[in-house]
């Protein structure tokens, strides 16, 4: 899955970055991370699923400086002073209602593929393995109701932090938060790739949520982990109805290992990365306390 990013919105922001750095010493870490970020995502021609994974763990690298920098007694002063930590309170539930999202999707797909892998396991007959296909696509369609209305909020999320008018001391709030909206946006494309053969009625209101057209699954010759068992299954579909013999399942049970891999490599850093969006949260609210 071949993307060209250009703007903010993207996995990795692109626009310079300037923090207040006289506020706390880790202002010019978090600006040293975001750089990080920056650069991998620049140096990267596709976003697969270690792209992606590398992503969420500078992601978690970054909440961490982040959160000594919240912690600092000059920027809680200087937060209540603005009484802008209503407003980081109510982005910080944002950011976790999402990810736990991503993360049920996740793991929903994930029941799927093992049991997928399974059946192909067993040795059942080719009407079997059809029909649990046939379930893995109808999910598939399902998920895009879910995927759609949440790049819709991600979208939205992203617009309004583009335009509030930041002080000086929210800006790396601004930033972080950016950020984790375009990784969030890159975590839903990923999921979302599909053969264009097999998809869904609908899917044309998906690729306008994209980041850009580019990353949509149709314009590209790169299909991800989710992608190529999204083709191999559609394949092994079709041969099935073709031959009422023996099928080769082989492939097919490659693409679903690598896949099973990847989610649960997914699954590990997106529990890191919601344990830091409480963490968070929870300091934001020890500061509205004070």
């Amino acid at each position: 899955m071949a993307i060209s990013y250009k703007s903010r919105s993207l996995l990795f922001p692109v626009r310079s970055i300037s923090l207040p750095t006289r506020l706390h010493p880790n202002g010019l870490k978090i600006e040293d991370e975001l750089n990080k970020l920056k650069n991998s995502e620049t140096s990267s021609s596709s976003h697969s699923a270690d792209t992606i994974q590398a992503g969420i763990v500078g992601l978690v690298e970054l909440y961490n400086s982040f959160q000594e920098l919240i912690q600092c007694p000059s920027t809680q002063k200087s937060l209540v002073q603005h009484q802008s930590v209503e407003e980081a309170i109510e982005g910080s539930l944002e950011l976790l209602d999402s990810c736990a999202t991503i993360r049920n999707l996740f793991c929903t797909i994930k029941e799927q593929v093992q049991h997928l892998q399974s059946s192909l396991r067993r040795k059942g007959g080719n009407s079997s393995i059809e029909r649990d296909i046939g379930n893995y696509f109808t999910l598939r369609k399902k998920m895009k109701k879910e995927i759609g209305k949440n790049l819709r909020k991600l979208k939205h999320m992203d617009n309004r932090v583009g335009c509030s008018l930041f002080l000086d001391i929210e800006q790396p709030f601004r930033e972080v938060t950016g950020i984790t909206i375009s990784v969030f946006k890159a975590l839903l494309v990923f999921l979302s790739c599909q053969d264009t053969k097999f998809k869904p009625r609908g899917w044309s209101m998906i690729s306008k949520l994209m980041i850009t057209k580019s990353a949509s699954c149709k314009s590209s010759q790169f299909f991800n982990e989710m992608g190529n068992v999204d083709i191999v299954l559609g394949d092994l579909r079709e041969e099935i109805k073709r031959n009422d013999g023996k099928v080769d399942v082989n492939i097919a049970r490659r693409r679903l290992e690598m896949l099973d891999e990847s989610i649960k490599g997914f699954e590990a850093e997106l529990e890191s990365l919601y344990k830091q969006l409480i963490q968070t949260r929870v300091s934001f609210l020890n500061v509205l306390a004070l």
